[in-house]
């Protein structure tokens, strides 16, 4: 049975330092990264092509791959994913984009505007997924039954690893426990911090504070509404992992 890890590489959570981390500890052809369409049945179709035409790959990462795993016979897959506080994900999402030189919808706009003006025009996009409830949309699609929150946490449930930016330490240890347990590799991974947007000093309390400062309480507290699930991703987590 061939043995891969599938990183689900979510937008500012922390994946670019564990790409660097399995990169590490991996020859050059065993850690490949792909990107695919939004429409759900033809980015599953190729992601599994993409597994199947790369035999000699042991870790896969995309930003834009839908789960659920594809289920490949002969190949055993851990996929990998991990969940920040979805507040302090937006504020560093817009720290980042504010840096880029390139002419996407996000980047655009955050070099005209302020963090004030981004949230405000995502929240104001309804299809727009950036700032509203951005992990339950990316776990729900683990399941085809039930409303977005059931599907999310369901997946919570189903799914073998999920870690939390917030623990990265901690979740990379359970991460590299399970990893050599079940023989997806033989080297344990170790941190490498990369391609942070904001300072990481400071509590997430404090974090919190000064984003709510600088939206005020009326699109604070809009902001805090459309992340509801989560919010309620982020306490379950949590206290389970």
């Amino acid at each position: 049975m061939r043995k891969i890890i599938f990183h689900y590489h979510l937008f500012k959570n922390a994946g670019t330092s564990l790409d660097a981390a399995f990169k590490e500890n991996l020859a050059v052809d065993e850690w490949v990264t792909s990107e695919f369409p939004g429409n759900p049945s033809l980015n599953r179709k190729m992601v599994q092509e993409w597994i199947v035409s790369n035999p000699k790959a042991k870790c896969f990462s995309s930003h834009t791959a839908v789960l659920p795993p594809p289920n490949i016979k002969g190949i055993d897959i851990l996929p990998v994913i991990f969940v920040r506080h979805p507040i302090d994900r937006i504020a560093s999402a817009y720290a980042f984009e504010r840096k880029q030189d390139g002419s996407s919808f996000g980047s655009v706009l955050a070099r005209n505007t302020d963090f004030k003006g981004y949230v405000e025009t995502r929240l104001a996009l309804l299809h727009d997924r950036q700032c509203r409830d951005f992990h339950a949309q990316k776990l729900s699609a683990m399941f085809e039954q039930g409303d977005e929150k059931s599907r999310a946490f369901r997946a919570l449930d189903a799914l073998p690893f999920v870690g939390l930016v917030e623990d990265f330490q901690g979740s990379l240890k359970t991460l590299n426990a399970m990893a050599i347990d079940r023989e997806y590799t033989d080297t344990p991974l170790s941190i490498v911090r990369k391609n942070v947007s904001r300072a990481s000093s400071g509590t997430l309390e404090d974090k919190i504070d000064q984003i709510r400062e600088q939206l005020g309480d009326e699109l604070y507290s809009r902001l805090i509404d459309c992340n509801s699930i989560d919010l309620e991703i982020f306490e379950y987590l949590k206290k389970n992992i």
